[in-house]
């Protein structure tokens, strides 16, 4: 289950004591406004702890050990009220290791004109002091989100809200842990991957368990606790016969319940946050997982087909990020399917064959059972619905043999024309920027994958951070692209990456 967490976010205020004690106590007294007005404006996700000023090299290491100690921080807000000395800022940002917000605002919003002497100008100096800051973190190259602007602003308000989904991103990708079930799909290339190089450079653990360990696990499953949950699909969900016998297609339904309990109880006993299954290994499984799958997806497990585990990491940390964001929409695991062509319709039609998050539903969710051509199993109950309209971000993790890069792709999400009766399954459909022709080119030229992890809450700028605070290469496919200038950015990304070798 995803579990909100209490992160917070230090408030880490520079200036140095040339000015006087009186200067000081106004620098404390101004950061705590801006903290305890920042926790009141109902915009961030999480609070911000202040702290006392910091004025000399040995307060600075300090609070940022103190920072990587403490569990519940998830990152540090700096910002300059006066001038702060940027060589005492050194050791600190050496030792320092979660991710960092550079805030340049300042606590008054206008010039005091009729009042405006040189005590104004000591004490209020952010405009060249965080320029003195900023210096010594671009010399050091280390990764932080820079915000201009003034704190009380919304829209300031909503930067830093949205840099501390990506931060709680960052530091939540080191808690993820895959559980393979089975391999990868045999002879395809893009779900493979180093997954040693993927524990360096995003912290994930992933494991591969023998399919009949965890068919166990679903067979222990009671009639009792199967039938109940049983009960909850047909309370919650339209059921769609469409011919079948009542009983015949509710022995179905129970069989993906059974897996759902049986793949939950084993996930939470071995401490596993996203899951991988392929349907040419099914071991003794009735039917491959399907509405199982969508109801963990749903709960806030990372989900990847036919072995992808990159996939289904993303998943997991795309949900993680977007955890209590109000009116989300949805996260979930996609494919691309098959395209409409039609001159000023064109558009890719994303599906699975069973998997897609329902979280991504507009409309009724109706529960359809149908034979499958691939796994040779019975046919298996799934979800069935159309996704929600708007804007979102399809996004693909590659491992290019010497390096990961993240291709992160904007999309309008529409309404089919027509009805598919004969479809059955989750669908959506979706246009990618800056035009299907130009989009699925840059995709393929950057070697995106078929697979996607898809999300309606989250923004390019938001995933662009998270892989810059990887150290990994982001590749943003949007309504300025064109591939004369993508060709170019590959290019350059190839040369930078064998310079740094």
């Amino acid at each position: 289950m995803l579990e909100m967490k209490n992160y917070q976010f230090w408030f880490c205020t520079g200036s140095q004591d040339l000015y006087g004690q009186e200067c000081l106590e106004h620098v404390a007294e101004h950061s705590k406004i801006m903290v305890d007005r920042l926790n009141e404006s109902g915009v961030l996700p999480y609070e911000v702890v202040w702290k006392p000023t910091l004025l000399t090299n040995a307060m600075i290491r300090q609070t940022f050990n103190e920072a990587n100690a403490e569990e519940t921080c998830a990152g540090v807000i700096t910002w300059m009220h006066t001038f702060s000395p940027a060589k005492s800022w050194i050791l600190g940002l050496q030792e320092y290791r979660k991710p960092l917000l550079h805030l340049h605002t300042q606590f008054n919003r206008e010039i005091p004109y009729d009042s405006i002497d040189m005590d104004f100008m000591n004490e209020n100096q952010s405009a060249h002091g965080d320029r003195e800051y900023g210096h010594i973190v671009s010399r050091m190259r280390m990764e932080r989100k820079v915000i201009v602007g003034f704190w009380d602003d919304k829209e300031v308000q909503k930067r830093i809200a949205s840099w501390m989904r990506t931060a709680v991103g960052v530091i939540e990708s080191s808690h993820i842990r895959v559980m393979r079930i089975a391999d990868n799909m045999r002879n395809v290339a893009v779900t493979e991957g180093d997954k040693v190089e993927a524990q360096i450079k995003f912290g994930w653990e992933v494991d591969a368990y023998p399919v009949n360990e965890i068919a166990d696990a679903v067979n222990q499953v009671s009639k009792g606790d199967t039938d109940a949950l049983v009960e909850e699909y047909y309370d919650k969900y339209d059921i769609l016969l469409e011919g079948r016998d009542a009983d015949e297609f509710r022995r179905h339904v129970a069989v993906q319940a059974q897996i759902e309990i049986g793949f939950e109880r084993f996930l939470e006993e071995k401490n596993y946050q996203a899951i991988v299954t392929h349907f040419g290994d099914l071991g003794c499984l009735q039917q491959l997982p399907g509405l199982a799958i969508q109801r963990l997806m749903e709960k806030g497990y990372g989900f990847g087909g036919e072995g992808d585990w990159k996939t289904a990491a993303m998943v997991r940390l795309m949900k993680i990020m977007t955890q209590g964001k109000k009116d989300a929409k949805g996260t979930s695991f996609m494919e691309d399917y098959t395209y409409n062509l039609v001159p000023g319709k064109e558009g890719i039609l994303e599906a699975h064959m069973l998997e897609v998050c329902p979280t991504i539903a507009e409309g009724p969710i109706s529960i359809k059972c149908q034979p499958l051509s691939m796994g040779d199993r019975e046919a298996p109950a799934r979800l069935v619905f159309t996704s929600k309209t708007g804007k979102g971000i399809a996004t693909s993790l590659i491992d290019l043999g010497d390096r990961f890069r993240l291709i992160i792709n904007e999309v309008n999400c529409k309404k089919v024309e027509q009805p598919m009766p004969k479809l059955p399954v989750a669908t959506a459909f979706w246009t990618p920027e800056p035009s299907l022709q130009t989009g699925a080119e840059a995709w393929i030229l950057a070697g995106g994958a078929h697979h996607t992890a898809f999300s309606y809450d989250l923004t390019s700028e938001q995933m662009g951070d998270w892989a810059a605070a990887m150290g990994i290469e982001a590749v943003y496919i949007d309504k300025d692209t064109t591939i004369c200038n993508l060709k170019n950015e590959l290019r350059w990304n190839e040369a930078a990456y064998r310079l740094n070798l």
